[in-house]
């Protein structure tokens, strides 16, 4: 009781009126600073990090911990704290108490911090009459600000668990709640009058307002219009996509409206980074890399002139630590036993180099040129920067004398020394998209000194262009549909692309049809921003998640033959290719959207949980 009472009797000098907090620019923009802390670094929020939930990955069997195992055994309800003890997601997790001021980027957790934040964005807009001593920019950054975070957290909670209350005003704590569930489409509006607004009140560049030169070289994360527009577009997209129109309307086609309003906020987007306007472009190829990660750069946070939209980074070393080595295969690389692994049904994905798709990985194709007996031969660019296959050399130096030395190479057929299903690779492949080659205990790519930062992106420039490419497909009903306000037509968009990877133009084959073309648009989706984060929820979006084939996850099996190059991997032949079910994810229509939580669900019957939960 004493503590209590010590406690309540504060100081006069502690409190901080709102008219003090709220009255001038610097305050203000200090309030708003701290929805930036409630953005998870899904990348590095644990010592290993599960992010992609899809077809796409499969882990090593050496734990269970992570969301990946639940969600392939169908238990959605690992998402909570409550029913994940190791609390390793990085949706909720360590006591799901809301800790933005922490810099443990463990405790970033989106569940709690999301409801925190769209309640700080609410405070906020109700006490922007207090901001008197300001410029106009001023009042509309700061404005801009709030709208885009309240937007965001409402949509990734709605991605994940489907309409939600809309909360647009600080919600009074000495009354019982009562507001209902919208629906998916009727919460999307609401996102996107949001995110219209941020768009019209935010620059394209801070460093170009006379606020942002205060703060030159430190703008890169603060929201801008680019951002806003990234995210209405993603906000109507999603809002028009299977799933979403199927629940809110019943029907399971793409909402011809919601995709034309995508196209359009996409099509103004790229209009202005096509015509120089922005600070945004598509990183080179050679570069393509700095999306993911930089090394030597004093711990520069990845992203380049590509990345839209990311998360604060909390301790960079920690990706060089922790996150870099759940890629690679041990004990031969590195100690640490969890590994995500690429699965062969999707690294199948990866077409030719040509353009063209690879119908069956099994069977030779005259028409792309593939040709089983050197199934690493002719590859789509991508494939060669973002898997690694058997014989590619892992080890670029020296190995001690009592190492066996073979394992400078990817042994990945069957039975290789790669393969060990517990810490190894249970696929046949490794991915290396977010990480360099020397990053290994023989190469020194752990090494304090090489400064590795890995951050994946929320939202980067080429996912815009294939958003919008789908969008525009969908809205106008063909792959030749445009926007008015962009040069381009889907297909187009879907090309440039390709074109910066050095990949062929999509075929023409693939133009004669709307559901042909989608196809070869969801293909190209998936190699483009494999391993990213936006499987799961595309899978889900398109009604295909609880379908077969996407419900398999297989290996590569082969051996072999001849004589191994290990100058040119490419080169090497195999035989007896094929593929194994590695699972097979047994789910219902209840899968499609995460479960609630109990006690949440429980507080009042408007707000209900999802079905078959």
């Amino acid at each position: 009781m004493a503590s209590c009472e010590d406690y309540l009797e504060r100081t006069p000098e502690s409190v901080v009126s709102p008219e003090d907090a709220f009255k001038n620019f610097v305050n203000f923009q200090g309030f708003t600073e701290e929805l930036y802390h409630c953005v998870p670094d899904f990348t590095n929020a644990y010592w290993t990090n599960s992010f992609n939930w899809g077809e796409d990955e499969i882990q090593s069997t050496a734990q269970t911990f992570h969301y990946i195992i639940k969600i392939d055994n169908g238990d959605f309800w690992g998402w909570q704290r409550e029913h994940d003890g190791w609390g390793a997601g990085w949706l909720d997790g360590n006591g799901g108490a809301a800790n933005p001021a922490s810099t443990d980027r463990m405790q970033k957790r989106l569940w709690p911090l999301s409801w925190y934040g769209i309640r700080k964005a609410n405070l906020g807009l109700e006490n922007l009459d207090k901001l008197t001593d300001a410029t106009e920019e001023e009042k509309m950054l700061i404005k801009g600000q709030l709208l885009f975070f309240r937007a965001w957290f409402h949509f990734q909670l709605m991605q994940y668990f489907g309409g939600l209350p809309y909360i647009d005003e600080v919600l009074p704590g000495d009354q019982p709640l009562r507001l209902p569930r919208l629906s998916y489409q009727e919460c999307a509006e609401r996102a996107a009058q949001d995110f219209r607004e941020a768009a019209n009140l935010l620059p394209i560049n801070w460093d170009n307002t006379t606020a942002g030169r205060r703060t030159l070289g430190k703008n890169s994360l603060r929201i801008n219009k680019i951002m806003a527009l990234g995210y209405l577009g993603k906000n109507n997209l999603w809002a028009g996509s299977p799933l979403m129109n199927k629940v809110s309307t019943g029907s399971s086609a793409y909402n011809q409206e919601f995709s034309k309003k995508a196209a359009e906020a996409f099509g103004e987007l790229l209009t202005l980074v096509e015509s120089g306007q922005t600070q945004y472009a598509l990183l080179p190829f050679t570069n393509y890399y700095n999306n993911f990660y930089t090394q030597g750069q004093n711990w520069l946070m990845p992203g380049g002139t590509e990345a839209i939209f990311r998360a604060p980074t909390w301790g960079a070393n920690n990706s060089n630590w922790n996150t870099s080595k759940q890629y690679q295969p041990s004990p031969h690389l590195t100690d640490e036993t969890v590994k995500f692994l690429p699965t062969s049904n999707y690294v199948n994905n990866y077409g030719m180099a040509n353009g063209l798709p690879i119908p069956d990985i099994t069977k030779p194709d005259a028409e792309s040129g593939y040709n089983p007996e050197f199934p690493w031969r002719g590859r789509d660019p991508r494939f060669y920067n973002d898997i690694v296959y058997d014989g590619v050399r892992t080890v670029q130096g020296s190995l001690p004398a009592n190492v066996d030395q073979s394992i400078r190479y990817a042994n990945l057929f069957t039975g290789g020394n790669y393969r060990n299903i517990n810490s190894g690779s249970r696929t046949g492949y490794l991915n290396y998209k977010f990480i360099p080659i020397r990053a290994n205990r023989y190469d020194g790519g752990f090494d304090y000194g090489n400064s590795l930062h890995i951050k994946v992106p929320y939202m980067r420039l080429a996912d815009i262009y294939i958003m919008y490419a789908e969008a525009a497909a969908q809205g106008y009903g063909s792959p030749t549909g445009k926007a008015s306000n962009y040069s381009k037509n889907a297909v187009e968009a879907i090309n440039v692309i390709r074109n910066r990877a050095g990949v062929g133009q999509v075929a023409s084959k693939f133009l004669g049809s709307l559901d042909v073309f989608m196809g070869e648009l969801r293909r190209e989706r998936a190699v483009e921003l494999s391993f990213e984060g936006h499987r799961f929820n595309d899978l889900r979006r398109w009604l295909l998640l609880i379908e077969s084939p996407y419900t398999l996850k297989k290996s590569i099996e082969f051996d072999r033959v001849g004589t191994f190059n290990t100058t040119d991997p490419k080169q090497n032949r195999v035989a007896n290719l094929r593929e194994v079910v590695i699972l097979e994810r047994r789910y219902t229509e209840r899968h499609y959207w995460l479960p609630l939580k109990n006690t949440d669900v429980n507080m009042y019957l408007d707000f209900n949980q999802n079905p078959g939960w």
